[in-house]
């Protein structure tokens, strides 16, 4: 793949970076990222994939834009309430860069459908607020041999992950949370709150880790950091990193799978 002088003008400020250079922008332009919630921190995760130069999307949400999501929600403004968060995602692709692939999904992603969805990706990115559906997409991608990227946000704490638990010494999202949370129980936005700009941190921040994997064995970029977890604080700003070990009993990667 080589890219147009129009195309090589636009990454301009990418080329020259010298970890990522010409072949690795290639090497994003290649590349083939599913997108999981188009919320808080889906909608700047995608912005700054798509100004990146990721060549294909595959956009996956079944919630509707609320005027309530404004204040977060980057990619959607009023004209968009009412309409799919998908539909209205790749409306916003569209006018950004027409040159991308895209694809959509407007069904909710369950452990029945998960593994169709992740198929085929070198990454998936998952923003949803609720740990049944995160479990199902890591059990979906330790199976199908596809990287996860995690994010989670609330009040004014993020987390961000990398996770291979297809790989026999990497960890999986199932490693970090366990097997309690398979119910959707779990707190939300609505009754807790939430800072906007936090929401833009770990979706920006979760970008820039999409594209160290994205760029692993290409150019200096390249950086999994499998298994490590970020933290980010809002309120005292500043982050810290902790390492999440395999568990050999694991159900989604382990002996127990």
């Amino acid at each position: 793949m080589t890219l147009t002088p129009a195309r090589l003008e636009r990454f301009a400020r990418h080329i020259v970076l010298p970890e990522i250079g010409g072949a690795g922008q290639v090497a994003l332009a290649g590349r083939h990222v599913v997108l999981v919630g188009l919320g808080g921190i889906g909608s700047p995760a995608l912005q700054y994939l798509a100004g990146a130069g990721i060549g294909r999307f595959t956009l996956v949400d079944d919630d509707t834009v609320d005027v309530s999501n404004l204040q977060r929600q980057t990619i959607f403004t009023t004209r968009d309430v009412g309409h799919g968060k998908a539909v209205s995602a790749r409306r916003w692709l569209a006018n950004f860069d027409e040159a991308l692939q895209v694809e959509i999904s407007d069904t909710r992603i369950t452990g029945d459908n998960a593994a169709t969805l992740v198929a085929g990706a070198d990454l998936v990115l998952d923003g949803t607020d609720n740990f049944a559906t995160r479990l199902a997409v890591s059990d979906a991608c330790v199976r199908a041999g596809v990287p996860l990227l995690s994010a989670a946000v609330g009040r004014f704490q993020g987390q961000v992950a990398a996770f291979a638990g297809h790989l026999p010494e990497h960890s999986c999202y199932r490693c970090f949370v366990g097997d309690a949370f398979d119910a959707e129980d779990c707190d939300t936005c609505a009754e807790d709150g939430m800072l906007g700009a936090m929401a833009g941190w770990v979706g920006t921040f979760a970008a820039m880790q999409a594209v160290r994997i994205l760029l692993d064995g290409v150019s200096a970029l390249g950086y999994p950091m499998w298994g490590k977890l970020h933290v980010l604080d809002g309120l005292q700003p500043g982050m810290r990193t902790m390492r999440i070990a395999k568990d050999p009993e694991c159900k989604g990667c382990g002996s127990a799978a």
